[in-house]
């Protein structure tokens, strides 16, 4: 991305602050398709490696370039990784389950009538008795019994009824870090070759995950940030470490709220935004947000009320996955979205708060010092030079409503910081009055006007990362 020289053409107060990430699929996957999205209110691009090829993932993400530099608006693109899907092998017709029912499963094997159900996994490498195995979104709960000669045994716990190629979930066996799929390793060695910005990896179950990810990234020479996905039992008893570890956090309600139970799953997504306020990490809430508009025009309730407290508790995105991938209305989803985050975040009916380990190193106690100062005296945005980001996320992490205005020299970082709490990012060249001269750039395109207050955060070494020493405020002009 090159130099950004479009203002915006909202006034700032009217900006959202808690951004959209939207999926590309067969509903969106157009330029036209793809431009509107992010005219609409769009700030991430998901592209999905579970399905398509890359030669299809080359043009989308040319696609995702170039409205992105048509529009001035800076777009993160976001890989997610298939993980180990597991999923039952294929057979015809339905196989009916009744409870205490004895079923067996194996890798990779041609299905007989009464013998074991193929699977597209080989379990047997992995599960242990005693251990559970849910089937088809655990429509089908079963316990194993036995493991042997390739074969998983297990008793069926409900009636229910099974179809080829569905879900297998296990929330109690350990993967022991072997989640990084051959197909992944293929699809991180392509995106390394691609402008991409984030590696979402699948079914997460510890820090080591995200670090075994990273050296991967790092070796391929990928500058790519991590995105932990918190679908896993496993991964909720370990939170604290995985965010600590990850670069952001998405919280996978899908296949959590089969793995962990339904209810659970609220207060799980609490945790993470907490976690992720705590330790200035991007937290995304994801899976069936408007599901319904896959169908229809209009949202449910229940959903509107589903994406309006994601913005209460604090998230800093809310995505769209079959929505904008495969639903009949991936536009009005977008702007629909953008609709409910826009009231929410102007009606908030309290601040949340969570318990708070306060960072005492340099970079965050200045970014504390920013946020009281331009609260106190009415600023009408921060602006923070940052070549990495982590002055503008440590900012962000404190939630204050007012814009957050990130000038870098670095597009990777504009692009990254796209999904971030409140943050507005312009590409500009390393100077050390970049911060004065865009807020000069922004006075004469009429975006803030004479008389307004700014408080900026910057350093005297501009373009080296960590040298944020200096808070500056000044009345325009």
């Amino acid at each position: 991305m090159q130099q950004t020289d479009s203002a915006p053409r909202v006034p700032l107060e009217q900006f959202k602050r808690t951004k959209i990430i939207a999926t590309v699929g067969p509903a969106t996957d157009s330029f036209e398709a793809i431009r509107q999205l992010i005219e609409e209110g769009t700030n991430g691009i998901r592209l999905n490696f579970s399905h398509g090829s890359h030669e299809e993932r080359t043009i989308q993400i040319e696609w995702v370039r170039k409205a992105s530099e048509e529009l001035g608006k800076p777009v993160a693109i976001i890989q997610d990784l298939q993980g180990p899907k597991i999923r039952l092998g294929d057979f015809d017709g339905s196989i009916d389950v009744v409870t205490d029912q004895d079923l067996s499963f194996q890798y990779g094997i041609t299905y007989a009538p009464g013998g074991p159900i193929p699977t597209q996994y080989d379990l047997a490498t992995k599960v242990k008795v005693d251990e559970r195995i849910y089937l088809f979104d655990g429509k089908v709960k079963t316990i194993v019994t036995d493991v042997r000669d390739g074969i998983v045994y297990a008793r069926a716990q409900n009636n229910g009824t099974l179809l080829k190629r569905k879900g297998m979930n296990l929330p109690d066996t350990d993967f022991g870090g072997d989640i990084i799929t051959d197909k992944d390793k293929a699809d991180i060695e392509y995106g390394a070759t691609q402008d991409i910005d984030y590696v979402a990896l699948s079914f997460v179950q510890s820090a080591t995950d995200i670090e075994n990810l990273r050296t991967m990234l790092t070796e391929l020479g990928s500058s790519a940030k991590v995105i932990a996905k918190i679908e896993t039992k496993a991964a909720v008893d370990e939170l604290d470490a995985i965010v600590q570890a990850a670069d952001a956090v998405m919280i996978a309600r899908g296949d959590l709220a089969v793995e962990t139970p339904a209810e659970s799953v609220p207060v799980v997504q609490r945790q993470i935004v907490g976690l992720g306020l705590r330790y200035a990490k991007p937290t995304i809430v994801a899976t069936q947000m408007l599901m319904s508009m896959t169908e229809n025009p209009e949202p449910s309730r229940a959903e509107v009320s589903d994406v309006a407290t994601a913005v209460f508790i604090g998230a800093d995105c809310v995505m769209l996955s079959d929505e904008t991938a495969n639903g009949k209305y991936p536009h009005e989803a977008v702007a629909t979205m953008k609709r409910i985050v826009l009231y929410a975040e102007n009606n908030t009916p309290l601040k949340v708060k969570y318990e708070s380990h306060e960072n005492h190193s340099r970079q965050a106690s200045i970014s504390r010092a920013v946020v009281r100062l331009a609260e106190n005296i009415a600023s009408k945005a921060i602006v923070a030079e940052t070549r990495s980001g982590a002055t503008a996320l440590d900012i962000a992490a404190l939630r204050t409503n007012m814009p957050i205005i990130a000038v870098t020299s670095e597009a990777r970082t504009a692009q990254q910081l796209a999904i971030c709490y409140s943050v507005k990012s312009y590409v500009r060249p390393i100077d050390a009055a970049a911060a004065s001269k865009l807020t000069d750039w922004l006075r004469q395109e009429n975006v803030l006007h004479a008389g307004d207050v700014v408080v900026s955060a910057s350093g005297r070494y501009p373009g080296v990362v960590g040298t944020t020493d200096t808070i500056k405020v000044r009345v325009l002009e």
